[in-house]
């Protein structure tokens, strides 16, 4: 079994603190594994899996179901159920009230509205991912990248399996999860559209190039792009902007949160292809980038790129304290220092600038730059 001890201590951390914690996260990511563990160390805890119509029928009438219970109380896939939220509400603000509950969902609270009206300033969230390269360690890197970070994908009896998985997981989320979450968008549309945003990986957003290939409005593809981000599947980089007399780029930039989804979804099958394939370098730059973020534990909402319309820009920007840092990410063993990174680097006075690259070593390129093999980034916690 791999340890996600870093999860356990925050989840601990903040169910002491607060009423109601919130995990949300894509489905079969490890949320109710997760639950159980932290469940164990409870002397009373009631489960509830919304997906079970038994479970269903035992919250017919939800405050007679909790409202008696006392210890640690886990209700899983609690998008089934919005109104749940309400009742939370109710319970958590009783006096000398004995319980604690732990909400596990596979949907944002963006989506999810009833969150932030009914629960603001009793729940805390932590957003679960995939195995991350620290968890499963460096060693298997290769691996990591190549199945990403679902359990199940990961950890499959070969990669046939973990393939195939991976398709099952892809025809389930069209076909099953977003119409239980009240999407009702043909599934072979919302395939093809996926699809498309895998080419897109790591470039910027253009919603009319996207409405011209779908025959839809910009709207409407816009709608389709923040679906997939609520159901965490897709990730959108946000836009840096600084007050300086360069034209700057105002769109996001589009991620696929997984490494494996995006080559299910580019068809690559196994490492060979991956390798010829003509996106190995936006997936591999999609990978550091998380890896990265991981070990920052900045998430990707606080996380920025920037372009200028000059043709500088970086990949990444985060403010860690005090420092502003820049990340580029080549798929290279021999980084250098680019035109781009150097403009970037007084353009938005930056405090240090990683070149991170697919190496083990970490040495100086030029004053504030630093090439950083992705073995080392483990540092950047320090």
């Amino acid at each position: 079994m791999i340890e996600r001890n870093d999860y356990l201590n925050k989840i601990k951390y903040l169910m002491e603190n607060n009423p109601v914690v919130g995990l949300i996260g894509p489905r079969q990511v490890g949320k109710t594994t997760l639950a159980r563990y932290l469940a164990e160390q409870y002397s009373a805890t009631t489960f509830f899996d919304l997906e079970n119509p038994v479970d269903l029928s035992r919250l017919t009438e939800p405050m007679l179901a909790l409202k008696d219970l006392t210890g640690l109380i886990v209700i899983d896939e609690i998008q089934h159920q919005p109104e749940l939220f309400k009742v939370l509400r109710v319970l958590v603000d009783e006096p000398k009230q004995k319980r604690k509950f732990l909400v596990l969902g596979s949907a944002s609270p963006v989506l999810l509205k009833q969150t932030a009206e009914s629960l603001a300033g009793r729940i805390a969230y932590v957003e679960i991912e995939g195995f991350s390269l620290q968890e499963v360690g460096i060693e298997h890197l290769k691996k990591r990248w190549l199945r990403g970070g679902f359990p199940r994908a990961y950890l499959a009896n070969g990669q046939t399996a973990s393939v195939e998985w991976r398709q099952n997981f892809i025809r389930t989320f069209l076909e099953r999860d977003l119409p239980q979450l009240g999407i009702n968008i043909p599934a072979i549309t919302m395939r093809r559209f996926w699809m498309m945003l895998a080419h897109y990986h790591g470039q910027i957003w253009n919603a009319s190039e996207f409405g011209r290939a779908f025959g839809m409005s910009d709207k409407t593809v816009r709608d389709y792009l923040d679906i997939l981000t609520s159901t965490f599947v897709v990730r959108q980089l946000a836009p840096w902007w600084e007050n300086i007399s360069k034209r700057q780029v105002k769109s996001p930039k589009i991620y696929l949160s997984d490494s494996g989804l995006l080559h299910t979804l580019l068809g690559l099958d196994n490492w060979e292809e991956l390798q010829c394939h003509p996106k190995v370098g936006a997936s591999w730059e999609g990978f550091a980038m998380n890896t990265v973020l991981t070990q920052l534990k900045i998430p990707i909402e606080e996380t920025f790129f920037w372009s200028a319309y000059s043709g500088a820009e970086m990949d990444l920007v985060v403010m860690k304290g005090n420092s502003r840092l820049g990340f580029e990410f080549k798929r290279t063993a021999a980084p250098v220092v680019t035109r781009s990174a150097q403009a970037a680097f007084k353009d938005l006075n930056l405090t240090h600038v990683y070149i991170v690259y697919a190496g083990s070593e970490e040495y100086p390129l030029a004053p504030g730059i630093t090439a950083l093999g992705l073995a080392k980034v483990a540092k950047l916690s320090e």
